[in-house]
Order: structure tokens, then sequence, then C-alpha cells
């Protein structure tokens, strides 16, 4: 309450939050900076509602930082609603991460390359894209990974987090994987954003065909944060979909976000850039994105 007194008032001159800050309660004296951090994972309405906060005639100016832009977001710099700022060097010291695409029957060669890794003291992410088992038994679970993995590697300190444990109890797992507690974590996508762990280069996302492209980016950017050599190794479930092949097939050839978000768009389209749509393809009488881009700047 004293927080949203203090913004009301001005007193409070910088707010820092998460999705709480779009809430109607939080109202600001004079809104006239937005800055909105890894912009890929808010909605079109969300940002619109941050910067409505702003009153009288005065537009707050705003600053989206993101590595993968989503396809209506690249669109939308295409045709200068944005000014554009690419930071495209790596922190000194990083090495390139080198990405693989692996079919799930050659699980048995991954734990081969993990135990001598883990012999190494080298750490190793496991990334599922689901908690509980689903009926197919198509998505492999977190539990049922973690068990397959103490099986397999019994010498390994095996950690799991996933979005269902409680906030501290999850906080308490990472730390303990940046300690070097644990050899291994198993996670769901809670890991995508916001991780450090420099002695973690080894990234394994099961099912990677169920996730989009910039998800991908983002979680393969949790390793490659020391300076040993990381590797990112995708395993995909048979049949592929030939979409779900050109994602892989993307992410393998690039470490460039920007790049990979134009793929994106072409696999997606890019939505209405005057309505909220963030996908989806829109024709033009005559134009094509992203073919025509360079005629568009001279239009």
């Amino acid at each position: 309450k004293q927080n949203l007194k203090d913004l009301a008032e001005g007193q409070a001159l910088m707010a820092v939050g998460t999705h709480a800050l779009f809430q109607d309660k939080v109202k600001f004296q004079q809104l006239g900076l937005v800055i909105i951090d890894e912009q890929h994972r808010f909605g079109v309405a969300q940002r619109l509602k941050l910067a409505e906060k702003s009153k009288g005639e005065l537009q707050p100016h705003q600053l989206f930082v993101t590595a993968t832009p989503i396809p209506r977001t690249l669109a939308m710099t295409q045709f200068s609603h944005f000014d554009l700022s690419i930071l495209d060097e790596r922190p000194q010291g990083r090495k390139p991460i080198h990405t693989a695409v692996m079919s799930q029957d050659k699980r048995e060669d991954i734990i081969l390359r993990l135990q001598k890794t883990i012999e190494h003291k080298g750490q190793i992410y496991w990334v599922c894209t689901r908690i509980e088992q689903d009926e197919q038994a198509e998505q492999q679970a977190t539990e049922e990974i973690w068990t397959y993995l103490q099986q397999t590697l019994p010498n390994a300190k095996v950690g799991m987090v996933h979005g269902k444990l409680k906030g501290p109890e999850k906080e308490k797992i990472m730390m303990d994987f940046k300690q070097g507690f644990y050899d291994i974590l198993v996670a769901t996508t809670v890991i995508e954003v916001g991780v450090d762990v420099p002695n973690a280069h080894i990234m394994i996302i099961e099912n990677a065909e169920k996730l989009g492209l910039s998800q991908l980016h983002q979680l393969r950017g949790r390793v490659g944060r020391g300076t040993s050599d990381s590797f990112c190794i995708l395993m995909y479930n048979q049949p592929l979909s030939a979409i779900g092949m050109q994602r892989l097939e993307a992410i393998r050839q690039s470490n460039d976000g920007f790049w990979l978000a134009e793929q994106d768009m072409k696999l997606r389209g890019h939505g209405d850039l005057f309505g909220t749509q963030q996908t989806g393809f829109r024709e033009f009488k005559i134009a094509q994105l992203p073919e025509h881009f360079e005629l568009l700047k001279l239009a």
C-alpha cells in the first residue's frame, strides 16, 4: 500500500516490478519512461496498458529489450515504428555454443557424454516441457527423467525444479545447483531467463520440436556463460513435421537471436501491426516481408 501511495504521489521515482505493474491500482504521478525487459514474454495489450498509465497528453518513452523479438515486434522495427539498437557482440571470453539435433532414440549416446562431463566437474541442464506424464506419453515428464538419470548415472547428483514448486524451494535448488551441489538439473522451461551458472555447459532439451524458436534460443542461452566449450542438444520425437524440422534446423545454424526472429517471422507470420495479434500472415497487395525489406526502407 505504501509503495502504491508513493508512486501515485510521485515520492518514488522508479518502480521495478513484474506483471503486477499492469494492474489498474498501480498509478503514477507522471510516467515518463517504460522499460520492458524480456519483451517477448509480454502481450501487446499488457504493454499498451502500461503506456496508458501516463496522465494527460504526454506519452511515455518506451524501451523494449529482448534477445528474441516476436514476429510482430520485428515487423514493427522494419516499419520504423521503433528505433533499433542492436548489441551483437558476446561478453568477453564467451565461446559460441555448439548445437546438435538428435532423435530421442539416441539417448544412450548422450548419457555416455554426460558421464565424461560429470567426471570433469561440468554441470548439465536437462529441460522437459511438461511436469506430469501426459496420456500419450509423448512428453517426458521431469519426474520420469529425474528417475531415469538417477538409474543410469548412479554417481551423479540430480536436482529437479518445475513450476509447481513453491518459490523458496525453487530458489534453494537453483542456488544449490549454482554452488555445484548438483551435477544435473532437470527442469521445465522455468529456467528460460535470469539463470546464470557459468559452470553449466551442456543443455539438453527434450521434445524440442514442441517449443518456439525464441524459447529455444532463450533456453540455449543458459549455457555458454563460462570459458568452457558449451553444447546444446535438441532432442525430438519421431515423426517430425516439416515446420518442426525447419525450426530445429534454424536453431542449429545460428546463435543470432535476431536472425532467428526473422526465421520465426517467415514461419509464423508477423501478426497484425495495428491490432493485437502477435503472429499470423497478413498479405499486402504488393510487398512481402522480409524479402522486400530494403525496398521498404527506401520507401
